[in-house]
């Protein structure tokens, strides 16, 4: 399969699963006279869709792409390879995920946001 057929797909199937997410994702926090605690509810807002509605279904299509890739691979050690990969930059990009959140987190924290949970 070509690498341009490939991404094709990808994208396809990305967007397949996320329209329906960001189409009924209520980021935007009903207000007339809009302040300090409303833009962070809408920081909150943004930060929960991205980690809830995109990072972790991304990461179990990966995590399922790579057992598929690691179970078929029938004794290649090339395949089985990357699925290794695969495997490693998803554990890396979640770890990274959760990493930003924390930095965020702390952030706004500091600035004074004492709403809900940040991003949760």
């Amino acid at each position: 399969m070509s690498k341009t057929k490939k991404i094709t797909i990808s994208l396809i199937i990305f967007l397949i699963l996320i329209i329906p997410t960001i189409s009924f994702a209520a980021l935007v926090p009903d207000c007339t006279n809009c302040g300090w605690k409303d833009l962070m509810d809408l920081v909150n807002n943004v930060i929960g869709f991205v980690l809830k509605g995109m990072v972790i279904p991304i990461a179990a299509i990966m995590f399922v792409y790579a057992g598929f890739e690691l179970v078929t691979s029938g004794g290649s050690t090339e395949k089985r390879g990357i699925a290794k990969k695969v495997l490693t930059n998803t554990v890396i990009g979640l770890i990274l995920a959760v990493a930003s959140w924390l930095i965020i987190r702390t952030i706004l924290s500091i600035l004074g946001y004492n709403g809900a949970w940040i991003g949760f």
